[in-house]
């Protein structure tokens, strides 16, 4: 009898420990192995495409050509169907939700159109229905630039490359319709030759730039979010950089807080529109998510916006980023629980709690807005002069950035819950100060009573109330999408098959 024998006789347990260890060897060896034979089965796959994609390729389909399981989990994005408590896939009329928005932005083509986006699948077909565009006849028409393609399609970066970045963001938005057809998708975020993630909009690197940071040393897991950060961020239209473009920044050269941003916005003295009802230079925040993300939890732990939202899933054998772009709540396990371990009813309480709660003083901050609009256009009618105005103005400007700043950030209560609370609690007391300014002023001119809170219960009642000819734009909008839109659909597909007849030859 050996040694190791006579060892587990005198101490039978100790061939209990060794057996399973053994098993956990084993486990441990197996899941190596598996994933070897993933990766294995992934480079293959990927080192024999089936089609060349050729530089800034726009369309989708010939990416899924190679790479078919990312591409048929990117259409996922086309389901509408989720809807959590606030937000989710489907099309929400915001102002019909929130009536208190038109008001907020009186003179500003939101207050005729706000929808919940519906996701990267319908981002031409939004940009092109919403009222904010306008009806425009012609290619020199419309209310926006150029530069509001920017975001929606793959097909800007190769007009970046063919007009020369200012020169895509000179001239009217009508401009490049028949060239933009195609939604968001893989070029904007990847390499056509090694598939690496890549930054394809020029803003994101300017503006790290100014900041010291080189956005081409980022690592991988940074990566993961920058592609994000190039559209969902914070921006205005810098008319100073080229003479007749509308050139794209993001204004974080004093950091991401809307404090921060307010003060650069501030010091060279940029104001989005003029206020139709208080006259106020006011500020439009536009969908500040990844500087509220970088103020929250997620990001100091180095969790990337595609950890949450496009988490790794497997098929057949191998592994892959989930491309159906998608709030976390649709998708708990293989996003919140892969670090969490609460029961999935659980998770969601918890955010829709810290939804509730910041929603619930955004509301609060919203009518107070409201009252301070209507209180300073009381103020001007009864003779107010502009020096007499000016503090109270920019109390309002900076009161209603707070608001728009958490408002318009998607998932900003579940990204920086705290971050949010502060923005908007720093928001409502800005405002009332500001009011206090506006009731002492009234008094001056000789008005101590209550102005009262305009009827603005539903969203015709508050655009009747600010002039808005709904009618109208609706009419014009109607005839834009029967007889343009068509139009540019055809050159489109003359030009992309144009292109097959190029790439065959």
């Amino acid at each position: 009898m050996n040694n190791k024998m006579r060892i587990t006789e005198k101490r039978p347990w100790l061939a209990w420990v060794l057996f399973f260890a053994t098993i956990v060897v084993v486990f441990l060896l197996g899941l190596l192995a598996s994933s070897i034979v993933e990766r294995r089965m992934e480079a293959v796959y990927v080192s024999k495409p089936l089609t060349d994609i050729r530089p800034y390729e726009p369309r989708n389909e010939v990416w899924g050509e190679n790479y078919p399981r990312q591409f048929q989990s990117y259409y996922g994005t086309a389901d509408t169907s989720f809807r959590s408590k606030y937000n989710g896939s489907v099309m929400i009329d915001m102002l019909d939700e929130v009536p208190e928005m038109v008001v907020l932005w009186a003179g500003y083509a939101f207050s005729r159109d706000y929808k919940q986006g519906r996701g990267h699948y319908y981002a031409i077909t939004d940009v092109q229905n919403t009222l904010r565009t306008g009806g425009p006849k012609t290619p020199n028409e419309g209310l926006q630039p150029t530069t509001c393609w920017t975001c929606k399609s793959p097909d800007v970066p190769r007009i970046m490359e063919k007009e020369g970045v200012a020169e895509f963001y000179t001239g009217a938005w009508a401009r490049l319709g028949p060239e933009i057809v195609n939604p968001i998708g893989c070029a904007d975020c990847h390499d056509e030759k090694t598939m690496n993630l890549r930054i394809s909009r020029p803003a994101l690197v300017e503006a790290f730039e100014r900041r010291g940071k080189d956005v081409t040393k980022a690592s991988y897991q940074e990566m993961r979010s920058l592609v994000c950060a190039q559209c969902h961020v914070e921006y205005y239209f810098n008319k100073k950089v080229v003479e007749g473009a509308n050139y794209l920044t993001f204004p974080w050269d004093n950091g991401f807080t809307a404090e921060a941003m307010e003060e650069y916005y501030d010091n060279i003295g940029f104001s989005d529109w003029t206020h139709a009802v208080s006259q106020a230079p006011m500020l439009k925040a536009q969908h500040p998510d990844y500087e509220v993300y970088m103020t929250g939890v997620h990001a100091q732990r180095g969790v990337s916006c595609a950890d949450c939202h496009m988490p790794y899933m497997s098929e057949g054998g191998q592994k892959f980023t989930d491309h159906k772009m998608q709030s976390p709540l649709n998708n708990i396990a293989n996003s919140c629980q892969v670090c969490h371990r609460e029961e999935a009813l659980q998770l969601v309480q918890d955010v829709y709690e810290r939804q509730d709660r910041i929603i619930e003083n955004r509301h609060e901050l919203e009518k107070q807005l409201v009252r301070a609009h209507v209180e300073a256009k009381k103020a001007w009618e009864l003779g107010a002069t502009e020096e007499q105005m000016k503090e109270i103005l920019m109390g309002i400007r900076h009161a209603q950035w707070r608001w728009d700043y958490v408002a318009a950030s998607h998932g900003g209560s579940f990204h920086s819950p705290v971050e949010s609370s502060r923005t908007v609690a720093s928001g409502i007391t800005i405002a009332q100060e500001t009011r206090i300014k506006l009731a002492r002023l009234l008094a001056q001119l000789g008005h101590n009573e209550e102005i009262p809170y305009p009827d603005i219960s539903t969203k015709a009642k508050a655009q009747e109330f600010i002039g808005l000819d709904m009618e109208k734009l609706n009419a014009e909008k109607q005839e834009f999408l029967e007889t343009i839109v068509p139009k540019w659909l055809e050159e489109a597909e003359a030009r992309e098959a144009s292109w097959d007849v190029q790439l065959t030859n």
